[in-house]
């Protein structure tokens, strides 16, 4: 398993899943969010595509449950956010 390489915390951002047509509203994580994974098979190449999002343990990582996989600590470039209409 490789280690996580720890970003430049500037260049860091949440990422959107598809961009929504009012950007004034920037996503943030939130405790018990799904988040889609954008490389699930880096994790295990059977687990889910999804995680739930657990407890924050810094400003570019979280701790987050993957189905068919279990707990991981996720940094924010690994994941993306879908934005909720309405």
């Amino acid at each position: 398993m490789m280690p996580l390489q720890k970003p430049n915390e500037q260049n860091s951002t949440v990422q959107w899943c598809s961009v929504p047509s009012n950007r004034t509203d920037i996503p943030q994580p939130q405790l018990d969010t799904w988040v889609r994974l954008l490389e699930p098979e880096s994790f295990n190449p059977f687990c889910h595509h999804e995680a739930l999002l657990l407890c924050q343990i810094s400003n570019w990582e979280w701790i987050a449950w993957i189905p068919d996989h279990g707990e991981a600590v996720i940094n924010i470039n690994q994941f993306c956010l879908e934005h909720s209409v309405g």
